[in-house]
């Protein structure tokens, strides 16, 4: 698991996560969760969500994501609220 622990070193200052798909997230970050070690979630404030073509899709006043590559997708559970046959 690559080592997200610099991300500390760069509180307070505006950065820019960036996707494979060309989309990315940018804002002043605010703190890291846990507050030592890897890094696991990164508080973001002031945050503005871009898509790949630079267009801003959302503003968020304050955000929390996980900065670390995905490793895959799995189903939690069904759809809710209905059957399913």
């Amino acid at each position: 698991m690559p080592d997200y622990s610099k991300l500390h070193d760069l509180v307070s200052h505006k950065v820019s996560i960036e996707y494979d798909t060309g989309a990315r997230i940018t804002g002043y970050l605010t703190a890291c969760q846990p507050a030592s070690g890897r890094v696991e979630f990164a508080v973001l404030s002031t945050v503005k969500m871009i898509d790949s073509q630079g267009r801003v899709m959302k503003e968020f006043d304050e955000l929390t994501v996980c900065p670390n590559v995905l490793t895959g997708i799995s189903l939690d559970e069904g759809p809710r609220g209905r059957d399913v046959r």
